[in-house]
This record gives structure tokens, C-alpha cells and sequence, in this order.
């Protein structure tokens, strides 16, 4: 559905935006924002439609799988405990904003009367409570950051200086000591923040959770917390946390700069390109994300392919061999409707693109459709 909605505007995906760059180099206007519209939609419309036929044949129901597993992270067993100034205390869990997210899965409530496993959304939240659930490392991360909670196991004393702080993902070992024992990592200074068990739950809660040998550990604590644990053989592989806290309170500001974008590239105020480089600006300075977070959302491979196929368009154009499958084509065509004219396109960029990507076949087969149009 992405996908089909993308077909909509120009800057609905980076094909479009390469459909647009092929022909203004061959001294075409360019695309508004909004040109392509009453084909987009009339695409979105029947992929839409065959989506809501098929799919129910043809896709997987993978429930709560793809519910807790979105964007390959891990689903972590954690315990979160709000305090009397939290804002959902009071309040009936159903309705509390932070615990209703899609990346997260409440198990239970271990209250003054004990452990409550039905009829969670009922449950009335009190500063005692300590809420057991399944959180993906992104929700779990963030739930770390609401100050007027923790999401931890809490056991021993914690360092001081919270800003020697990192959180890291762990696995346990095949050594003894940490077979079939209790996650007790407050020797070290360390807390736990979640626990992961493959394709089991690892235990009521999680300070009676069992280790077994393979289970990753979200941990927060110290460099020197962590080698310890290394050097003392009951942990290994640690890595960085497989996701990062979302900043849900500046959303409104990458929505905006969004918006912005979309309303001066159709007033035709600036380049697309230019808006764009201005929103990314943007939203680094004000902390929508991070710099290590904007470069890893590019792809190095895909423009490498993006570029080295521009090169090769420009070289079957300049060395006249587009011109010359059009000149071979175009008398199959000549006297045909538009339709089986169109028809003829779509079917060779469908065949082009089972061999190579659609990135490469927008920039092959542009040059080929400006014959056939003009």
C-alpha cells in the first residue's frame, strides 16, 4: 500500500523523481508535485482492490509475530513500575497512552492482590503495580526515558552518574554459572532492562526468570560493568541496543517540514530538491533525529546502482541505442490505439524489472516511452 500510494506524488518514491530527472535532461518541463495524480490514484485504486481480494488468500496471518516483530527487533520480557506521579496512575490501563502501543504486548499485573493475567484494560493502575509485558527495544527504550517510571529490573545500587550510562544488548553464555540461575547482574552495577528467550516466554516475571545459555539481555550500565561481566565469562557478543527511543514529541516537526515541502514544491516556490535538503537541515538541527540516525538511513549500494544505471541510460541514449529500439518498435506499434501502445511499455518495464531494479528500468526504459509519446 506504500508502494501505491507513492505512485500519487512525485516525491512519492525515487523512481518517480528519476522518471522526472530522464526526461528534462532530453529538454522536457519537468513534473509538478501533483501531475501524476489521476494515474496514481487509478493504480492505487485496482493494486488497493486486488489487495483486498487476494490478501486473504495469499498472505500469512502471523498475529502477534508481526504485531511485536516490526522492523526485525527483538521483543524484550521487562517489568515497568509507575511511580505516584506518573500520569497513568488512577487511570484504567486501556486507556493509558504508553501502554497501548503497537510494539507492545502487556502479560500481566503484579499488584498488592497478586498476578492479574485477564481483563488487563480494566485494570486500574496503582504506583505499586509492576506491569509485566513484551516490548520491542525501540517502545523499550522509550518507556526507559518516561521519568516518572522504570522499566528495569531492580536489584543492588546503580551508578551515580547517570551520563556514564549506556544500554547495550548481551548474550549469555554456555558457561555454568549462568545456566538455569536468576538474572542477578547487580554485582557488576548493571540493570536489566529486558530479557529475550527464543520462542518462549522466559518466566512469570522477569526476577524469576531462568537463564539459559543464548538469551540476550538489554543491560544498562557502566563500560566497566560490562567488561567485567565479559571477563567474568557470563556474557558475550555485546552490541548496541537493536533500536533506538522514538522522540514522539518532535513528530509535529517532522510532519511540518514535511507538509512544507509538499505545499512549496506544488507553488512551485523552489525545487524539490532544494525543499528537501532545507526540511533534512531542519529537522537534524531541532533533534528530530540524530546524525548517526540520518546516515544510516542511506542506502550506499542503492546509489551506487541509482547513479551507475543513470550512466548507462545516458550511454545507450548518446550512443543511439534507445533511438534505435524505438525505430524498431515503433512500426509493431504504428496505427495501434494508445492503449496497446501504453500496454506495450508497461509490459517491457514488468519483464525488466524481474532481471534488475525498478530504479535501473525507470532510467532504461524513460528514454524508450519519450519515442512512442512524441
Amino acid at each position: 500500500m506504500a508502494v501505491l500510494g507513492g505512485t500519487c506524488t512525485l516525491i512519492g518514491n525515487t523512481t518517480n523523481l528519476l522518471v522526472d530527472g530522464v526526461p528534462q535532461a532530453s529538454g522536457i518541463e519537468p513534473f509538478s508535485i501533483f501531475e501524476i495524480i489521476p494515474v496514481g490514484l487509478v493504480a492505487a485504486a485496482t493494486g488497493g482492490l486486488a489487495l483486498l481480494m487476494l490478501g486473504p488468500f495469499l498472505l500469512p496471518d502471523r498475529g502477534d509475530i508481526a504485531r511485536l516483530g516490526a522492523d526485525n527487533e527483538t521483543a524484550f520480557f521487562t517489568e515497568l513500575r509507575p511511580w505516584e506521579e506518573y500520569l497513568g496512575v488512577g487511570q484504567r490501563m486501556g486507556g493509558v497512552f504508553d501502554l497501548n502501543r503497537r510494539g507492545m504486548e502487556i502479560i500481566g499485573v503484579r499488584s498488592r492482590s497478586g498476578v492479574k493475567r485477564d481483563r488487563l484494560n480494566e485494570h486500574v493502575l496503582e504506583p505499586s503495580d509492576k506491569i509485566i509485558a513484551k516490548v520491542t527495544t525501540s517502545e523499550l527504550l522509550t518507556l526507559r526515558r518516561i521519568e516518572s517510571s522504570e522499566v528495569s529490573l531492580r536489584q543492588g545500587p546503580v551508578p551515580e552518574t547517570v551520563t556514564d550510562l549506556i544500554v547495550a544488548e548481551a548474550i549469555v553464555t554456555l558457561s555454568r554459572r549462568s545456566r538455569g540461575v536468576r538474572i542477578c547482574p547487580a554485582r557488576y552495577g548493571m540493570r536489566v532492562i529486558g530479557a529475550h528467550q527464543h520462542g518462549e516466554t522466559i518466566g512469570p516475571d522477569l526476577s524469576t526468570a531462568l537463564l539459559r545459555p543464548a538469551d540476550t539481555l538489554l543491560l544498562e550500565g557502566t563500560l566497566e560493568g560490562f567488561a567485567q561481566m565479559t571477563e567474568a565469562g557470563d556474557l558475550a557478543a555485546i552490541t548496541d541496543a537493536g533500536g533506538r527511543a522514538f522522540r514522539r514529541e518532535k513528530a509535529p516537526l517532522a510532519l511540518l517540514a514535511r507538509c512544507v515541502v509538499v505545499v512549496l514544491a506544488a507553488a512551485r516556490i523552489a525545487e524539490v530538491s532544494v525543499l528537501a535538503l532545507v526540511a533534512i537541515a531542519t529537522i537534524l538541527v531541532l533533534r528530530c533525529i540524530d546524525s548517526n540516525e540520518a546516515w544510516s538511513s542511506i542506502d550506499a549500494g542503492v546509489l551506487v546502482l541509482i547513479f551507475s544505471m543513470l550512466i548507462v541510460g545516458i550511454g545507450l541514449q548518446n550512443s543511439g541505442a534507445v533511438g534505435l529500439i524505438v525505430k524498431s518498435v515503433t512500426p509493431a506499434l504504428d496505427g495501434m490505439p494508445p492503449i496497446v501502445t501504453l500496454a506495450a511499455v508497461y509490459l517491457l518495464s514488468l519483464v525488466l524489472t524481474e532481471a534488475v531494479t525498478n530504479n535501473a528500468v525507470a532510467v532504461v526504459v524513460t528514454p524508450f516511452a519519450i519515442g512512442p509519446a512524441e
